[in-house]
C-alpha cells in the first residue's frame, strides 16, 4: 500500500488528560486511489487530514508514504510539513488576490528553472480545463474555477499525495456535484493518490474509491462505498450513510433455513442473514432502507403517509404501519400522495442487515 496509517491517536494540548481528537485509526490507499474521510461535525476527520500532512503530531500510531515513516510516536519521529511532498486544497481556495492565474500555479515550484516552470503551469491548468485563463486574476473567475486554480497550483509540484480538506463546501450543490466529478477525472488523468475530507456522502461518493466514516474520533469502517451502503459494519455507518431505520424485527427458522420477522412479513437473505441464536430469542433490529421499501396498492400491508419530501424526480415518504413501525419509502413523484393517506407497500431486501436491539 502506497499511504498507511496504523493506530494513529492524536491529542490535543488543551484536551483533558485521555481524551483524544484520534484514537487508534488504520487504512491504507494503493497508489493512485482516492479516499474520503466523512462523518459529524467534530468526529476527528481533519484534524486526522492534518497529521498526515504534518500540522499535527501524532500521540500514537505511525504514518508512512510509499514505506518513508512521516510520523511514529514510539520512535519520535515527526517530519515537516514542508518535507513530506503532500499537496493540500482547502475549502476556502486559498488563492493569493494579486497575482496571475499563471503566477498562482507556479507558486509552489518558484525554483524551477523559467521555461520548465512555464511548461508545468500550461499543463497544470491543461489538465483541469483552464488553460485560457493564464493572465486572468482570481477574483475573475467563478467559484468552480477558483478552486481549479487551486487544484492545479497543488498538483504542479507534483506531491505523492494530494490532501483535500472540504474543498467544494463553499460552492453551491449543482457545482458542487459536478466539480467533484470533475476533480475525480483530474486526479485519475494526472495519477494522483488523494485523500479527501468532507461532511457530503454523495461528494464522498462521486469522487473516492475508499470512504471512511469517523465517529467520536474513532474510524467505524473503511471501504468502498457500495458495502458502507449495503453491509455496514456498525449500527453508526447503517444509521449514517443513506436514508434509513432500525425496525424492530425476529430471526426465525423457516422454510428457507432461517429468515426475518418484521411488520412487513419475512425478509430472506440465506447466505448473510445471521443465525436465530445470533441475537437473544432472536429478537433484533433490522435496517430499512428507504429503498427497500416499494410502493405497491396490492399488498395487504398499508401505511400512514406522516411526512414527504419532493425530490424532483421521487418522493421521500415516512410512513407509519399499523403496529407503530416507522419506515422510510423513495416513491415515483407520478404518485403524489396525501399526507394522512394510507398506500400500500412491500419490502424488497436484497441484503438484511441487522443488529442487536437498541435499549428502550
Amino acid at each position: 500500500m502506497f499511504l498507511t496509517l496504523e493506530s494513529a491517536s492524536v491529542r490535543y494540548s488543551r484536551a483533558p488528560a485521555g481524551r483524544r481528537a484520534v484514537h487508534g485509526v488504520s487504512f491504507a490507499l494503493a497508489r493512485g486511489e482516492i479516499g474520503a474521510l466523512i462523518g459529524p461535525s467534530g468526529c476527528g476527520k481533519t484534524t486526522l487530514l492534518r497529521a498526515v500532512a504534518g500540522l499535527e503530531p501524532l500521540d500514537r500510531g505511525r504514518i508512512a508514504i510509499d514505506g518513508q515513516i512521516l510520523s511514529d510516536a514510539a520512535r519520535r519521529i515527526h517530519l515537516p510539513a514542508e518535507t513530506r511532498r503532500v499537496g493540500m486544497v482547502f475549502q476556502d481556495y486559498a488563492l493569493f488576490p494579486h497575482l496571475s492565474v499563471s503566477d498562482n500555479v507556479a507558486f509552489g515550484i518558484a525554483g524551477t528553472p523559467r521555461a520548465e516552470r512555464g511548461e508545468r503551469v500550461r499543463r497544470m491548468l491543461e489538465l483541469v480545463g483552464l488553460e485560457g485563463a493564464q493572465a486572468r486574476a482570481p477574483h475573475e473567475l467563478s467559484g468552480g474555477q477558483q478552486q481549479r486554480v487551486a487544484l492545479a497550483r497543488a498538483l504542479a509540484p507534483a506531491p505523492r499525495l494530494l490532501l483535500l480538506d472540504e474543498p467544494f463546501a463553499s460552492l453551491d450543490v449543482d457545482l458542487r456535484e459536478r466539480l467533484a466529478q470533475e476533480v475525480r477525472a483530474i486526479l485519475r488523468a494526472s495519477g494522483t493518490t488523494a485523500l479527501l475530507v468532507t461532511h457530503d456522502q454523495l461528494e464522498a461518493f462521486a469522487v473516492a474509491d475508499r470512504i471512511g466514516v469517523m465517529n467520536s474520533g474513532r474510524l467505524e469502517q473503511w471501504d468502498e462505498a457500495y458495502a458502507l451502503y449495503h453491509r455496514p459494519a456498525t449500527r453508526f455507518v447503517a444509521g449514517f450513510i443513506g436514508h434509513g431505520v432500525f425496525a424492530p424485527a425476529r430471526i426465525v427458522p423457516c422454510a428457507h433455513g432461517h429468515c426475518v420477522q418484521t411488520a412487513l412479513g419475512e425478509l430472506h437473505d440465506a447466505a448473510n442473514c445471521p443465525l436465530p441464536s445470533a441475537y437473544p430469542d432472536g429478537a433484533c433490529d433490522v435496517l430499512l432502507r428507504a429503498d427497500d421499501i416499494v410502493h405497491d396498492d396490492a399488498s395487504p400491508v398499508r401505511a400512514l403517509i406522516e411526512r414527504k419530501a419532493f425530490r424532483g424526480s421521487e418522493f421521500l415518504y415516512a410512513l407509519r404501519l399499523a403496529d407503530g413501525t416507522v419506515v422510510l419509502a423513495h416513491v415515483p413523484s407520478h404518485h403524489d400522495h396525501q399526507v394522512g393517506e394510507w398506500i400500500g407497500i412491500r419490502a424488497e431486501v436484497d441484503h438484511v442487515v441487522t443488529f442487536a436491539r437498541a435499549p428502550a
